[in-house]
């Protein structure tokens, strides 16, 4: 063999094993042949930037899912499913309802399965759903999985990804969750939205996130636009004059129950046109989630107000180191409220009340209609109507204890609900024996007491 045909075989190997060690590196750093990677950064936990650790540093991973805590969404359930060959199956339907947002207003909206918002899907990162949808709306519809990661056909979009779905017909979804995190699942009709067609869809994560959360509650902020002597929401509407939590409006709205000591995790999903600035009292969170999953911890910081935009998802999660009932709301002022144009049903009255007598007299037939017990607003000065500017919050309690009475509400203060309007609701932080018994009350194992007031009007 010549000297040249030597090298040319000597040289091939040489590039030939060049090759397979270039392939076997670029291999060796892509996160699908490292699972501990791809699993770190599915669940939003990224390497360290100092490096990576060898595969003997590794531990091996558990086999199978962890156990998750079921968020609960109060005043709203859980969509129920079956297990149809491993494949976890929902039925959801869409249909026109009437929903009580307030003990004396009850408006007509769209939802799905008998409830607006529509009922919670909780599923675990890597399950495989199905959910069959049926239509019982006038005019059709389909269903978008906003934030999920989804095959086109599966996404919800009529005419692009798939035919509109008929009145009367179904259609099937189905789709593997590679994701974790808070996401929700809505019309994909822009008025349609507006009616109240949307619902939490959680993806817990295979495993659990740390810190680990003790209690973990869900939000759906809504607002509407309906107008005096109306019960049909104005889906055309800029401006609206009810703001909701879970298709309710405060003082209705449960409170969230969660035990002294414990890690509270609260997720907000945001279907509107107007962004919320959500502020916690008496605590400091930190946004430990978006739309997107779970954020790093390295980007957590302390806050205690959190800007939930249109169409986001923030989570956030504190430490309930403080006994109290601590309030949770929308800081926009006109959404710590509701509207004072059609509280009498179908009796427009003003905005507002310029004399004590004239005040009392609409809240008592308030009262009177309900019905609750009328307690006298807070104390105004002798010369008010002098003073320029009066009244602006005088005459705006709206105390009704016993009509929004439930086990959540009991050992608050008497007339703890005269200043509870719009997107308002509290996070009750009770040491452990409370909070013991308010769990057997809330499990019927007690009853509550009646309720007292100090004083009548």
């Amino acid at each position: 063999m010549s000297g040249n045909r030597r090298r040319f075989f000597q040289d091939a190997a040489f590039v030939g094993a060049g090759f397979l060690g270039l392939a076997e590196s670029l291999g060796g750093n892509t996160p699908g042949n490292d699972p501990q990677t791809a699993r770190e950064i599915e669940q939003g936990r990224h390497p360290s930037p100092y490096g990576k650790h060898s595969k003997k540093q590794v531990a091996p991973l558990p086999a199978g899912p962890d156990p998750f805590l079921p968020m609960v969404a109060p005043d709203l359930a859980d969509l129920p499913h079956e297990v149809d060959g491993g494949v976890k199956v929902f039925r959801l339907v869409a249909e026109p309802m009437k929903r009580k947002i307030a003990p004396f207003k009850t408006i007509d909206v769209w939802g799905y399965n008998g409830s607006c918002p529509g009922p919670t899907i909780q599923v675990q990162q890597g399950d495989r759903v199905r959910i069959i949808f049926e239509n019982k709306l006038p005019e059709s519809t389909s269903i978008h999985w906003h934030g999920l990661e989804v095959p086109i056909e599966q996404d919800g979009v009529p005419w692009i990804s798939q035919k509109p779905i008929a009145p009367g017909e179904k259609y099937v979804y189905e789709f593997t969750v590679h994701q974790e995190g808070t996401f929700f699942y809505h019309s994909h009709g822009a008025m349609q939205e507006m009616m109240g067609m949307i619902g939490f869809f959680v993806a817990h994560p295979e495993r659990t996130y740390k810190p680990r959360a003790d209690h973990d509650f869900g939000v759906i902020l809504q607002e509407w636009a309906v107008l005096p002597n109306n019960s049909v929401p104005n889906t055309s509407a800029m401006e609206y004059n009810w703001l909701t939590f879970n298709g309710v409006s405060a003082p209705a709205i449960t409170p969230m129950i969660a035990k002294l000591g414990s890690r509270v995790r609260l997720r907000f999903i945001n279907m509107g046109m107007d962004h919320h600035p959500i502020h916690l009292h008496g605590n400091q969170f930190v946004l430990t989630g978006t739309e997107g999953g779970r954020a790093p911890e390295s980007t957590w910081y302390p806050m205690n107000t959190v800007l939930v935009g249109v169409a986001q998802a923030r989570v956030v999660e504190f430490e309930a180191k403080y006994p109290g009932s601590w309030m949770v709301h929308c800081h926009l002022p006109h959404h710590m409220m509701n509207s004072m144009m059609d509280l009498l049903r179908d009796r427009a009255i003003e905005t507002a009340n310029t004399t004590d007598a004239k005040a009392l007299g609409q809240m008592e037939t308030l009262a009177e209609s309900v019905p609750f017990e009328h307690v006298h607003h807070s104390p105004i000065a002798e010369n008010a109507n002098s003073v320029p500017g009066f009244p602006q919050d005088a005459f705006m309690e709206m105390g009704m204890d016993e009509a929004v009475a439930k086990p959540e509400t009991h050992g608050l203060p008497p007339n703890w609900s005269a200043g509870m309007m719009g997107m308002m609701t509290l996070v009750r932080v009770l040491p452990d024996k409370e909070y013991e018994r308010m769990m057997k009350r809330i499990e019927g194992r007690e009853t509550d007491q009646k309720v007292e007031h100090p004083h009548k009007s």
